[in-house]
């Protein structure tokens, strides 16, 4: 046989056995990295209660995130919401949509740490059987007057308090960074860290995190053993806060970090615009999500 047929013939073998590589362009393995973190069924729905202009109720808002495919749901929620959170667990269980998450500001006002819509709150949890993560973050007024040193003392201590308020409705706290002192992962791990609690996560919001761009590998490498949950947005050092996610400079070199870095938990994807009709901006965020995807 001529010496061209032999080499077709070992080269289509080879390709059908998934092992034929040419030296041509874009043969070029695939960086490491495990992307499926980024599949539908792991992405969240996060800043949505608050966040539509089409102001939804619970059954209209399950029925939204079903028909764009999400099957986690993280609950914001105001003031004027929380007397319809049984309606929101019942109508997202009807849709088979996990609540993974709720949202808790410690404003740090009065005597007791949890004010009266966060008990509130923790009581439905309890009365619904319903076990998620608490995402929580604390307001800056309540280290006033303190240096970092009392800042970590006073955030242990509440740590600890909460902890054993959360574990007997069998859910778990997540620090959420909003910003300010509490905010830096770095003072995030330390906390968890002197508090010798075991169960206790992180949450990482880009969008509060534009000040930490060129520190975000290395504080990748700080977080990953607590790290819970990504919430994704389109990222440019000089902003906006929110941005598209695929419309920014620095997002798909994060995801890409993301992905190489061993991380197995949830991406977030966020609606965090108040004058636009929720659905369309989830749905921009996916889109833009598997754009990048494909491309890494």
């Amino acid at each position: 046989m001529h010496g061209n047929s032999w080499f077709t013939i070992l080269c289509l073998i080879s390709w059908l056995s998934g092992a034929c590589q040419k030296d041509q362009p874009g043969t070029a393995e695939a960086p490491p990295g495990d992307h499926s973190i980024f599949r539908m069924d792991n992405l969240v729905a996060w800043c949505v209660v608050p966040f539509d202009s089409m102001n939804r109720g619970p059954k209209e808002r399950a029925a939204m995130l079903n028909e764009l495919g999400f099957k986690k749901f993280a609950y914001d929620w105001r003031e004027q919401h929380l007397p319809g959170f049984p309606e929101e667990v019942e109508a997202l269980r009807q849709h088979g949509i996990e609540l993974t998450s709720v949202w808790w500001w410690i404003d740090g006002q009065g005597d007791q740490l949890l004010n009266p819509d966060n008990q509130r709150l923790l009581h439905y949890l309890d009365s619904l059987n319903l076990s998620c993560d608490i995402w929580m973050s604390f307001d800056e007024r309540f280290f006033e007057g303190s240096d970092d040193t009392e800042k970590l003392e006073l955030a242990v201590q509440a740590l600890a308090d909460l902890h054993d308020q959360v574990s007997e409705v069998g859910s778990r706290l997540m620090l959420y960074n909003h910003g300010a002192w509490f905010g830096d992962p770095r003072n995030q791990v330390e906390i968890i860290k002197k508090s010798g609690i075991q169960d206790i996560g992180i949450i990482y919001n880009f969008h509060h995190a534009h000040h930490q761009l060129e520190e975000f590998p290395d504080l990748l490498k700080i977080m990953l053993p607590y790290l819970n949950t990504v919430n994704i947005n389109g990222m440019n050092k000089e902003g906006p806060k929110i941005l598209t996610v695929g419309q920014g400079r620095s997002e798909k070199a994060m995801l890409e970090a993301l992905a190489s870095s061993g991380f197995k938990g949830h991406i977030g994807i966020i609606g965090h615009l108040e004058q636009e009709d929720v659905r369309e901006v989830l749905q921009r965020n996916v889109i833009g999500l598997q754009q990048i995807t494909s491309e890494l």
